[in-house]
């Protein structure tokens, strides 16, 4: 199966690309099923192997550096505000010692930079990229794992991807979150357990580094199942509010009880032709008068011949007087996901749905998609209703396994107000990245 180990920016938006080659083979599939989640699966980097050694000195001799250099020009055209832009270049550099008697780690250190003369100025500068001070520079992992036999246990800063905690890696900088996590693997199953205090990242803010999940934190537990036909899983979360006083200096209050489950099946009609179907189900119960309580439901659906895939996504939203949903930490699980929208958006006092549609077309080393979504909500107590479009049109190159090329055009529009700023832009980006 072609492995991609770059961020492509949701070019490969559908997981149809991903299981088009070798379909005689027994699928791993990941569990990505809408654009937004497969731009960090996408994303991911790199990794090597590390080996097991028998001798304490031998974890450092026999340890591996990796790492990935990126380079992102980002432009916004505003239709109601001033347009801005900026070029930035970062990238990761990681050391993983290797494995004696279960024990390992690893640290991993984060940048993106600015380049002046290739970014707006003022006004027009645009701080997704690097932050308003221009350079953002972190320690994104530092970690140390305990392994017994199919048992993994890690603690300190990590990377990893659960429905409602996940990397959502879409710019320069991914999230990565202080958390204590145990992970189980078997043949078909997974379970793991987590605990998170902190996180960072470009969903956290790069103006406030390493922001505290809650007062409590926020702890999760998860069951996943990955056969050759069926798939499925169940997490439950729950979210602690902020304190009194960071709620006070501006912090959300997202106190909640999460449950998410899906299930669907996948399964392929001859060597070239493949379905794959998944429902899904997110309830989220009000802690501490934070204001999140939801009810959704959503299904998915593909089809692909050859290297022709075809994807449509629904996700409805119950109204819940005066609360709204919360993706958590990260992109969020909706099938419906998109680079810039998704249903969080319009879900606050009203009912709301969304439905994705897409094609992606898959030739030699070049990806093409083009993806639709249409966003509605009801009108709420003030009689306010929602309707958001939203377009995504991409492009990927891959060179070989180190270099890859992409580019994406999203088009956002507002039919409800043609004046707002919100979500009445074009977004136009290119990234090239290196992995070593």
């Amino acid at each position: 199966m072609k492995k991609r180990y770059t961020i492509i920016l949701s070019l490969c938006a559908f997981t149809c690309l991903e299981v088009t080659a070798n379909a005689n083979e027994e699928i791993n599939r990941e569990r990505q099923h809408s654009v937004k989640q497969l731009i960090g699966e996408v994303a991911k980097r790199d990794t090597k192997e590390m080996g097991v050694v028998d001798e304490l000195r031998h974890m450092f001799t026999d340890g591996k550096v990796t790492g990935q250099i990126r380079s992102m020009y980002m432009q916004y055209n505003e239709k109601n505000s001033k347009d801005t832009y900026a070029t930035a270049l970062g990238g990761t550099l990681k050391y993983e010692l290797a494995e004696f008697k279960g024990l390992s780690g690893s640290v991993a250190f984060i940048t993106s930079n600015d380049i002046n003369y290739l970014s707006g100025d003022g006004e027009k500068r645009n701080s997704e990229l690097s932050g308003t001070d221009k350079s953002y520079t972190q320690v994104e992992e530092a970690y140390i794992t305990y392994r017994y036999e199919d048992l993994l246990f890690k603690a300190g800063r990590q990377i990893f991807d659960t429905p409602l905690a996940d990397s959502d890696d879409i710019r320069m900088i991914p999230n990565s979150f202080e958390a204590y996590t145990a992970l189980y693997e078997a043949k078909h199953f997974n379970v793991m357990l987590g605990h998170i205090e902190r996180w960072q990242g470009s969903d956290a803010g790069l103006e406030n580094k390493w922001v505290k999940t809650g007062k409590d934190g926020a702890s999760f537990a998860g069951l996943t199942y990955d056969g050759k036909v069926l798939e499925g899983s169940l997490w439950a979360y729950n979210f602690s509010n902020a304190s009194e006083t960071d709620i006070a200096n501006g912090a959300d209050a997202n106190g909640n009880n999460s449950y998410y489950v899906d299930f669907g099946g996948h399964y392929h009609l001859n060597k070239d032709m493949f379905v794959h179907g998944v429902v899904q189900y997110l309830k989220q119960e009000e802690l501490s008068r934070s204001g999140v309580a939801a009810e959704i439901y959503g299904a998915t659906a593909e089809f692909v011949v050859d290297g022709l895939g075809l994807n449509v996504g629904y996700n409805e939203s119950k109204r819940k007087a005066g609360k709204h949903s919360f993706s958590g930490y990260g992109g969020g699980t909706l099938f419906t996901s998109m680079d810039a929208m998704i249903l969080d958006e319009i879900t606050e006092d009203r009912s709301a749905h969304a439905w994705v549609a897409g094609v992606s077309y898959e030739i030699g080393e070049m990806n093409f998609l083009y993806a639709y979504g249409d966003f509605k909500g009801d009108a709420d107590s003030a009689g306010v209703k929602a309707h958001i479009v939203e377009q995504n049109i991409g492009f990927e190159y891959t060179h070989n396994e180190e270099l890859t090329i992409g580019a994406l055009y999203v088009i956002d529009r507002n039919k409800e107000d043609s004046l707002s700023p919100d979500f009445n832009n074009d977004n136009f980006r290119v990234l090239v990245a290196y992995n070593f």
